[in-house]
């Protein structure tokens, strides 16, 4: 199984602030662990915005550095397309990145590692582990 980290995830994991989170990446590969652009993105950003943008963006890369990145290719594109129209006419949308994250997790058949579970949980046939639901 492959495993796609949402933002909120690297982000407990960096800051050690959940012990599951932690407990369960150690016992995973780094080959069944991976990361999209997208996350990336909105980590990279946090760390513009941080105290010391260039120890947080050091921090971050080494974190990053094991995990294969998945790109917001067209195969994404087109389901995010999809996933946002269903949404909207749901009148349940979640955020833009949010729907790019699940669309990416859905093109690569990964399951998301999310603490996000109302929102993802709109979103049909996307399989969700949240690794923090034992905290």
């Amino acid at each position: 199984m492959t495993y796609l980290l949402d933002t909120n995830v690297c982000i407990r994991y960096i800051n050690g602030r959940s012990p599951s989170i932690v407990h369960k990446m150690q016992r995973l590969q780094p080959r069944n662990i991976v990361v999209c652009a997208v996350v990336k993105a909105e980590l990279f950003y946090s760390a513009q915005r941080s105290r010391d943008p260039e120890q947080t963006l050091a921090v971050q890369r080494r974190f990053l550095q094991p995990y294969r990145l998945l790109p917001f290719d067209d195969a994404a594109a087109e389901i995010a397309g999809r996933i946002r129209a269903q949404l909207t006419a749901r009148g349940t949308p979640i955020g833009p990145y949010d729907v790019q994250i699940a669309a990416i997790a859905l093109a690569y058949n990964c399951t998301l590692v999310t603490h996000n579970v109302d929102e993802f949980g709109r979103i049909p046939d996307l399989s969700i582990d949240d690794w923090e639901a034992a905290d």
